[in-house]
């Protein structure tokens, strides 16, 4: 009988259960889609049980589907990072999931950063944002004091998942290193944050590594229509998995993932981070830990253009039977690079890398009555690879030498995408023939973990033929102008978004 393995990636926006055969071939994927509630511009919450059904029907309808209830051998797990369920001590939620773009710490986290943040920063890897669930929590004990005092655990979205399919209380230690509690050198919870927070390491779930295999809950595997014996790979963070899938995981080799946010990550061997506090370090196996940078503002960007200043676009869109980003993309195209001196500083939704401020807004500077919507269009485009580039610029400056870029997500579907960060960063840029780049890593995670493939560097032999963008090298000179124009506005600007906040109340 033929072996199968399914990745789960739980996102932001949509649980994936991805089924492949043993050998990296993508057979199905099943989607389930869930809201993101923001009642004011600084909530960003969840259901946790919402998401919890969409996973629960995504396994059943894939499984069910591909008839492979007897021969999945596992499901390995990846997740967005950053969230926080707290639960009471019978296990009641006190909260919903409050999600990496909630912001309501953010004061919290320029307390935080006056004080000893950049030694906190030194010691977990997380940098000091509204995003980190210890600021979160740090803004619970303050404000909420009395709702603080009945956590009995602590928990995200892949924990509160995971214990339902499992029956166990656990984390791996990638998804704790972004939490903001995990000491890198130990990779134990930190006593001192613990401390701080006056809180036990009971509260958290057990710490264990990212190849930890577990057996399935009896209910959970009838629920799903699998066999008992599958085993749980409890995996990693997607970022770190995102690696995994495209095959970047030498030092050297840079991937890239754009959906509706983005990052920037390499791959290293020991922990690493940055006086600056611009990148992150994140836990992936005792011998390998990524570094790179997060961004708030990746397809959203595009998608808000479409909703707020394309209407035209969307009614010829919907007159041809094609898709609206279709029509504007082709319009971006018939701009030159560098939009005719007008630039977008993509910060819709605060920013992280390089910022790390949430209280950052975005600009368009330049405009002109010679400016049209198709101006606009590609400007916001390069903003958004202006921004990932700054993010690189820094990633580069903990590497000793850049092997490769490889690009996944939603924007690698679009060639002008692709080409445009190819000039914009004057490297070569690859886009691997993978699948679900964060289930299929999890999925190589869980060959590793169950001794089918001897180390992750035999990743690459899943991993299909790339296509490759080269830069054009005049077109790259006119972007590098661009982006110390690009930079040093963005610096100016940054003296003003408190005082656009105070204006916003």
């Amino acid at each position: 009988m033929k072996r199968h393995m399914i990745g789960l990636d739980i996102g932001t926006t949509a649980v994936k259960a991805v089924l492949f055969d043993m050998d990296g071939t993508f057979i199905d994927k099943e989607t389930g889609d869930y809201p993101l509630h923001t009642p004011d511009a600084k909530t960003a919450e969840q259901d946790p049980d919402e998401i919890l059904e969409r996973t629960f029907r995504a396994l059943r309808l894939l499984v069910s589907r591909n008839g492979c209830g007897h021969s999945i051998e596992f499901i390995s797990f990846s997740s967005a990072m950053h969230s926080m369920i707290l639960l009471d001590r019978k296990g009641e939620r006190l909260t919903e999931c409050i999600t990496w773009a909630d912001s309501r710490a953010g004061d919290y986290a320029d307390r935080l950063n006056e004080a000893d943040g950049l030694e906190i920063y030194r010691r977990t890897g997380t940098p000091i944002h509204p995003m980190n669930p210890l600021v979160k929590l740090l803004h619970f004990k303050n404000e909420e004091p009395e709702l603080y005092a009945q956590i009995g655990r602590i928990m995200g979205i892949k924990e509160y998942v995971f214990a339902e399919i499992s029956g166990e209380y656990a984390v791996d230690r990638s998804i704790a290193s972004s939490m903001g509690l995990m000491n890198l050198e130990t990779s134990e919870w930190d006593t001192e944050l613990l401390s701080m927070l006056e809180l036990s390491a009971d509260q958290l779930p057990e710490l264990v590594d990212t190849t930890e295999i577990f057996s399935m809950d009896e209910d959970a595997a009838g629920d799903i229509g699998i066999s008992q014996d599958t085993k749980l790979i409890i995996g990693a963070s997607d970022g770190v998995l995102a690696n995994l899938g495209v095959n970047a995981i030498h030092e050297g080799d840079v991937a890239i993932t754009v959906g509706t946010s983005g990052a920037i990550r390499t791959v290293i061997d020991r922990p690493r981070t940055d006086v600056k506090m611009r990148t992150f370090c994140y836990h992936l196996t005792p011998g390998a830990f990524v570094i790179g940078g997060p961004v708030n503002n990746g397809g959203v960007i595009l998608r808000w253009i479409r909703d707020e200043l394309c209407q035209q676009e969307i009614s010829e869109a919907n007159t041809c039977r094609r898709d609206p980003y279709e029509i504007m993309t082709e319009a971006a195209e018939s701009v030159p690079a560098g939009s005719d001196g007008l630039i977008f500083h993509p910060y819709l939704a605060g920013e992280r890398a390089p910022l790390w401020d949430a209280k950052a807004v975005g600009s368009f500077y330049g405009l002109t009555l010679s400016h049209e919507r198709k101006h606009m269009i590609r400007a916001a485009m390069e903003g958004v690879v202006y921004n990932l580039y700054s993010v690189y610029l820094a990633l580069r400056e903990q590497m000793t030498e850049v092997r490769s870029i490889k690009a996944s997500g939603g924007f690698a579907r679009s060639a002008l995408w692709k080409q445009l960060m190819a000039d914009v960063f004057g490297e070569a840029l690859h886009v691997p023939e993978s699948y679900e780049s964060s289930a299929f890593g999890a999925c190589i995670l869980g060959l590793y973990a169950l001794g089918e493939i001897d180390s992750l560097v035999a990743a690459s032999r899943f991993i299909g033929e790339d296509e490759a963008y080269h830069p054009d090298e005049e077109t790259y000179m006119k972007y590098q102008d661009v982006m110390s124009v690009y930079i040093e506005i963005g610096r100016s600007l940054g003296a003003f978004y408190g005082r656009m906040q105070e204006l916003r109340k």
